[in-house]
């Protein structure tokens, strides 16, 4: 529990207390005479001389110091107070006079994102940490994975799962890979075997294709995943299995300034030169439109040709063959040629488009993906519609034939990740038997804001506002509604529930429901669902967490749990639509290149939350459940701590990694709590097996 002791009894001189500081955020002061309560001012010493501490009220007074003894202590609870100034001072401590990134605060680990390559994760620190009590070793990411381990190994071959939060640029990969190396070791033979070394393979090929730059970071990943590690009876690696969510599939399209598309298209591009790759007729990525918009070419401290040969190397340890692989490689070339395809307007107002015979990168993109250019020239700039039963092909302006061609950009990428997903997942799977218990590894987005922020953010900040509250539910609500029925005496702990911000979000008439809205409409757009927006949340029914930008009338601002992000509404619509026409998809399928068409012959008509959908000339009767708005919530669902009942209860118990940057904070106290995934397999239990936990209120569910 957390102690927040201010100073509400008699305290007496030489205590130290906490005050707010403009540029140190808080600073330690003392008592310079004693304190009753009902005085009205405190007289503290600080560094730069004595002042008066105003105390209109109990709640102005300052929160109490820990005593020297407990300062750098390794596990936040231990200290006697246990208060924002307090574990921030621990973790300064921790961090900068004892250089250490890790501490505990019971079962959570909080680590600090250091942004170097510590020498502390080597085979010699991971044997040190096998084996051993949590409790009797230094606060390690390793140290929450061996708890882990010897949980499902000892308790009866209990699932565990390890969930990895933190906002963007925290280094949540990093910890999710050393998780991982930490499992392929301890659950290996003496010698790496082609199970633990095809399970570390996927890392690398995982990070080209769906990690990038951004101003945060250097290696952000723009997707979710979730990985499974499946063990045997001796707590040997069988194998695993990766689900991933939430693609940021327009940054193939479009970056921002200071940061760049996926590391895959820079690999390519800087190992052009390289006699395998001649065929592909690539250039320096500054030729390319979807790799120069944000003016950054190059990462410090990395190699693009390096990371590429990482990259083929780990497709060959998981059997994806070179032939393959560079098949793969022909599809990524592609995209990056389809963005320097030039549309040009044409008509007298415009109102047409048409892309020139001889252009050379239409040739290049047909040529690599095996498809008819001049058809794919003509279905980029018309579209087909069903009026009145009747089929009419439509032409289309030079900015719809623009928004055309990237379409289908975001939507080739996207089916080539989930066939790269899937690929991994099918080199991954156990053969021989079938796995006793697992171990999962949640490496999700973190919040995000940026100074400009779009539908992505609006979709990331949205999951971990429905991860905040799961964690609020259990560590606080049903906790403290545990202490009640066991009639304990404390102090309630209040803390901010941000039910009220979600439904904002996800509710009836709500944010993503007006969306919806919107996009069924035949003339929708972005202004007029901001307008939408502003009529139903300032002026019908004025929401707390929603207000409007004072210079724009084209943003909103949401107020989440983290922070005020202002999103500009500028492509939402089209964002969530996630569409391509049928037509263009017609011609992929058609592809005399094996993949491509293997890619389209999968997916035919149906829509998928990671890859969009397939629009045809008539409108599908029930077009809002395709938009990616639609999907998040419905997938999200699943994460609300009090869904309906006909959602699995697991028996996956959380080892909370809290990740933090320097300069913030964000606790979460000691508590085991369950945790449903979507779309896990349903576990094989007899009912004697079956334990409900009482917090979850249940207990109807138990063995009669």
């Amino acid at each position: 529990m957390f102690l927040h002791r201010t100073v509400t009894d008699e305290c007496y001189l030489s205590f130290h207390v906490w005050v707010p500081d403009p540029d140190e955020v808080w600073v330690s002061a003392q008592l310079l005479q004693d304190y009753k309560p009902g005085e009205k001012q405190l007289l503290l010493q600080l560094s730069n001389g004595n002042v008066h501490f105003p105390v209109g009220s109990p709640s102005d007074l300052p929160p109490l110091g820990n005593p020297d003894i407990l300062e750098g202590e390794n596990d936040l609870t231990a200290l006697s107070f246990l208060h924002e100034p307090a574990v921030l001072h621990n973790l300064q401590v921790r961090f900068l006079d004892y250089n250490n990134i890790y501490t505990y605060c019971g079962i959570v680990l909080v680590a600090i994102n250091p942004y170097d390559q510590l020498p502390i994760y080597g085979e010699e620190v991971i044997d040190a940490y096998s084996g051993q009590d949590m409790t009797d070793m230094e606060p390690h990411i390793f140290s929450v994975a061996e708890e882990a381990y010897r949980t499902m190994t000892r308790s009866g071959e209990k699932n565990q799962s390890i969930i990895i939060s933190g906002e963007s640029g925290s280094g949540k990969t990093v910890s999710a890979k050393f998780t991982m190396r930490y499992f392929a070791v301890v659950g290996g033979a003496a010698q790496q075997t082609s199970v633990e070394e095809r399970v570390l393979a996927s890392n690398p090929i995982m990070e080209s294709i769906g990690n990038a730059k951004t101003t945060r970071n250097d290696n952000s990943s723009r997707f979710g995943k979730y990985i499974e590690i499946g063990f045997g009876r001796k707590g040997d690696i069988i194998g695993a299995n990766m689900r991933t969510y939430l693609l940021e599939k327009s940054r193939v399209v479009f970056q921002a300034s200071a940061e760049r598309n996926y590391h895959i298209f820079y690999q390519l591009c800087t190992s052009r030169e390289l006699p395998e790759m001649r065929s592909l007729r690539l250039d320096a990525p500054e030729c390319f439109r979807y790799t120069n918009q944000g003016g950054e070419m190059q990462i410090p401290g990395t190699d693009d040709v390096s990371d590429l040969e990482r990259t083929r190397n780990a497709f060959t340890i998981l059997g994806v063959q070179p032939d393959q692989q560079m098949e793969l490689f022909r599809i990524l070339s592609a995209v990056l040629h389809l963005g320097n395809v030039d549309i040009q307007a044409s008509g007298r107002s415009s109102d047409r488009s048409f892309i020139d015979a001889d252009d050379r990168s239409l040739a290049v993109f047909s040529k690599l993906l095996g498809v008819e250019g001049s058809q794919m020239a003509h279905w980029i700039c018309h579209r087909r519609l069903t009026v009145g039963g009747e089929m009419l092909v439509k032409p289309m302006t030079g900015q719809q034939a623009v928004e055309a061609r990237d379409a289908l950009a975001k939507h080739i990428y996207g089916q080539l990740f989930t066939w790269t997903v899937q690929r991994l997942n099918s080199a991954l799977s156990t053969q021989r038997r079938r796995a006793k218990s697992f171990i999962g590894v949640l490496d999700i987005y973190g919040f995000e804001t940026f100074e400009r922020n779009s539908f992505e953010q609006f979709c990331i900040n949205y999951a971990n506002e429905k991860l905040q509250q799961q964690f609020n539910r259990h560590v606080f609500h049903l906790e403290q509604e545990e202490y009640v029925r066991e009639e304990l005496a404390w102090n309630r702990i209040e803390f901010s529930d941000n039910q009220q911000c979600i439904s904002l979000i996800e509710g009836q008439l709500g944010m993503f429901d007006l969306l919806d809205e919107e996009c069924r409409m035949p003339k929708g757009s972005d202004e007029n669902w901001v307008r939408k927006l502003y009529d139903q949340h300032l002026t019908s029914k004025p929401h707390p967490h929603f207000r409007k930008p004072r210079l724009s009338n084209i943003a909103f601002i949401v107020l989440h749990f983290a922070d005020t992000v202002q999103y500009e509404c500028e492509g939402f619509l089209d964002k969530n639509r996630d569409t391509v026409f049928e037509e263009l998809i017609n011609i992929l399928k058609a592809s005399q290149s094996e993949l491509v068409a293997e890619l389209f012959q999968q997916q035919g008509n149906v829509p998928s939350a990671a890859n969009g959908s397939v629009r045809s000339g008539k409108r599908a009767t029930r077009e809002h459940k395709l938009t990616v708005g639609f999907q998040i919530v419905k997938i999200l669902g699943l994460y609300t701590p009090y869904s309906d009942l006909d959602e699995r209860v697991t028996l996956n118990f959380i080892r909370m990694v809290q990740v933090l940057q320097p300069s913030h904070f964000l606790l979460d106290v000691r508590k085991v709590f369950p945790v449903t995934f979507p779309n896990l397999p349903p576990l094989v239990l007899s009912a004697e097996q079956l334990v409900i936990p009482d917090s979850l209120k249940i207990s109807f569910l138990r063995k009669a």
